[in-house]
């Protein structure tokens, strides 16, 4: 027969997962599949005590899995897209007029402000770091910039869109889970969002100001770049169509999907028809990404920064971060089915007495989610359903925990280094997670403003009597 899992059956699969990634994989250096994995077998063996079948197990870890794969086929197309960009000489030239343009002193400030732009444009992080963050943290390197400082700040610009845009996964998530809607949630996390936005902003502008003297626009490297990329691709206006398909697409709010498989298209014809690539190559830069062997250049003789900076891309590229979700998702459905999570949570809220309590409390449940899945869907679902009657029963605005999910779920993952978020950005920009980690302010600071505000009682939204109305009447 079922039943509820005690407080200590369900920290334990918890405690283990966050010792095994801690030791395993923080001081050994194992893969984090694996420790997944055998957390995993622990949560399982939680699950058998209180009754739940393998089956019932299975069903929860197939939930987990259904509900992101739409999101994991948008991942496998950037795979497409990054590469076809690559060998489109869309990437390339924009880091080549990039490193012609950029101010050194400003080199920060303006990866913030780009990736955010184009993260709202497109509505994913992952996009946005995938190919303007790859221009930008080429454009760094060839100023001789502090990589660390400009990958915290793509970072951060692209979550900033993530979080905002009406195209995002999460952005749209967030208010189903917490029953708010779409636009409401959006306009209510400028609170805590601008903030945010505004001290990032300025920390990156006086990093700039202070570092100005350390690089420069006319190094060795710099001229290296940039004669290399001009002897392997030409430059041409038409460049400039695979970014414009995807900005008028996000207009147009047309699905994610398609504009980016189009998108892709019309940069694998600019690869034939421009840069002159055969179409073998170009098939195989969706699949492996490019190769510098493909514009007929020996790997051992490109400089370093242009071999980074180009030879990525592809499908297989994002196996990595697909295994890790897939490694997340049996942990995150086992542990839920098990109902160790909603024991865990139910706790929290029994020391729950103020608003800025229920805020404080919302913010350490997904920052734990966060922690044990390094998985941003599941911070923001599992949470949001335990809460929102809550919420609710406190006279609060669903739209209050929406934001939360949002500054406490979505931009803390990132974060995490064993996360597929956190993999993919250190992967893409060549910057590991601890090291970008500090300079990523955005992404620490948004649940820092919301705890605030829900103590003092700013951006904080309570239940019209109209809006209670309605909820009785479709309550009955």
């Amino acid at each position: 027969m079922k039943r509820q899992p005690t407080f200590i059956e369900s920290i334990f699969p918890i405690v283990a997962m966050l010792l095994l990634l801690a030791i395993g994989y923080g001081v050994f250096g194992f893969r984090p599949e694996p420790l997944l994995i055998i957390a995993s077998v622990f949560a399982g063996i939680i699950a058998l005590r209180v009754g739940v079948s393998w089956d019932e197990m299975m069903e929860g870890i197939l939930e987990k899995i259904n509900a992101a794969m739409p999101a994991i086929l948008i991942l496998i197309s950037i795979g497409i897209l990054i590469g076809t960009w690559i060998i489109s000489g869309t990437i390339p030239m924009m880091i080549f007029y990039g490193l012609k343009m950029i101010d050194p002193t400003f080199i920060v400030l303006i990866a913030f402000v780009v990736s955010a732009v184009i993260s709202i444009v497109t509505g994913t992080s992952w996009g946005s770091v995938g190919t303007v963050g790859v221009a930008l943290i080429g454009i760094a390197t060839g100023l001789g910039a502090s990589l660390p400082a400009t990958a915290g700040a793509i970072v951060s610009g692209s979550y900033f869109g993530d979080k905002l845009s009406p195209l995002s996964d999460t952005t749209n998530l967030a208010p189903i889970a917490a029953g708010s809607e779409l636009y409401e949630h959006i306009k209510h996390m400028l609170y805590t969002t601008v903030p945010a936005a505004l001290l990032a902003g300025i920390v990156y502008a006086i990093v700039g100001f202070n570092g100005s003297s350390n690089v420069s626009g006319t190094t060795e490297e710099t001229i290296a770049m940039l004669n290399t990329l001009s002897e392997m691709f030409n430059w041409n206006l038409l460049l400039l169509l695979p970014p414009l398909i995807i900005l008028l697409g996000s207009i147009k709010k047309l699905p994610t999907l398609p504009v980016i498989i189009l998108s892709s298209f019309v940069a694998a014809l600019l690869g034939k028809f421009v840069q002159g690539f055969s179409v073998e190559d170009i098939f195989a830069s969706t699949v492996s990404g490019f190769d510098v062997g493909m514009a007929g250049f020996e790997e051992e003789a490109v400089i370093w920064e242009v071999t980074r900076l180009v030879q990525q891309g592809g499908m297989q590229s994002m196996t990595g971060v697909i295994l890790i979700a897939f490694c997340s998702f049996i942990f995150a459905g086992i542990v839920t089915k098990s109902g160790c999570l909603e024991v865990i949570i139910n706790a929290l809220l029994k020391v729950v007495k103020r608003t800025g309590d229920l805020i404080l409390s919302t913010v350490t449940a997904c920052m734990t989610m966060a922690l044990v899945t390094g998985n941003s869907y599941l911070s923001i679902i599992v949470p949001g359903e335990i809460f929102k009657d809550t919420y609710k029963k406190k006279n609060l605005h669903a739209k209050n925990l929406s934001r939360t999910l949002e500054d406490s779920g979505t931009v803390v993952v990132p974060l995490i280094p064993w996360s597929s978020a956190a993999v993919y950005m250190a992967g893409t920009l060549g910057v590991s997670t601890l090291s970008y980690a500090p300079w990523a302010i955005l992404c620490y600071t948004g649940f820092i403003f919301a705890i605030i505000f829900g103590y003092t009682g700013i951006g904080i939204a309570k239940i019209k009597d109209d809006e209670k109305e309605t909820d009785s009447g479709q309550t009955a």
